[in-house]
């Protein structure tokens, strides 16, 4: 699909029919993306243009936060440098504040069609321990069965905590292991005690079944709101 460039807003002509059409053509993706129950990475992206938008509307400034990791400092105070001399410009500020005015409800139109997919597709996912659950939970393993299925993938996680001026919030790494079908020798269970065996690091793993109940895309809906949910999951216990 067609990609928004995270400084779509100030980089090149400030003019309203510009961007509009810049804009539409970017949405017409989302829609299409969502339409296919595909939520990443189009949710982020769309996240991060809707929080840059309001950073720029409330504050008149940019915010090296609300940028995403591939943006250096560097460059960001090249934009910072340029939005100056946009907010300078009582003329082009207009022009600006016309194309947040029109964009802002927009992305925030599409974020509660990308939520209302990531919702549907979260309260479908089951989780539960396989066997006992040791106190220290932040690494272990979780077995994903997609819908329908009779496989199972495995995955290493390792959960970690990230911090920023705002808030503290916890992330998680995943590293794939393997697919094994399931059946009466591979059962969850089993699955854990081989893991185990084969891992004397930990000889009781934290491990996790996550079982979807609908159909969806693997890699750009099912893992990615998975991995979200077991953070949640694991967090509660």
């Amino acid at each position: 699909m067609k990609k928004l460039q995270t400084n779509w807003l100030t980089d090149g002509l400030i003019d309203f029919e510009y961007k509009k059409y810049m804009l539409l053509a970017y949405l017409e993706g989302v829609k299409e993306e969502f339409g296919s129950k595909r939520l990443y990475p189009i949710f982020s992206d769309l996240i991060m243009h809707y929080n840059n938008l309001l950073q720029v509307k409330e504050n008149k400034k940019l915010v090296y936060e609300q940028f995403p990791q591939r943006i250096s400092r560097a460059d960001f105070k090249k934009l910072e440098i340029v939005y100056k001399k946009i907010v300078d410009d009582d003329e082009t500020m207009q022009e600006l504040e016309e194309i947040i005015e029109y964009a802002a409800p927009k992305f925030n139109l599409a974020l509660q069609n990308g939520k209302e997919i990531y919702d549907f597709i979260e309260s479908n996912i089951e989780i539960n321990p396989v066997g006992i659950t040791p106190l220290y939970r932040d690494a272990g393993y979780f077995f994903l069965d997609e819908y329908p299925g009779y496989e199972t993938k495995v995955y290493e996680y390792k959960l970690s905590i990230f911090e920023n001026t705002h808030e503290t919030y916890r992330g998680i790494n995943a590293r794939y292991v393997d697919t094994i079908r399931r059946g009466l020798v591979n059962t969850y269970e089993n699955m854990k005690i081989e893991l185990a065996r084969k891992n004397s690091t930990m000889p009781n793993p934290a491990t996790f079944v996550i079982v979807a109940k609908v159909p969806c895309p693997f890699d750009q809906s099912l893992l990615p709101i998975a991995k979200r949910s077991l953070v949640k999951y694991v967090s509660t216990l």
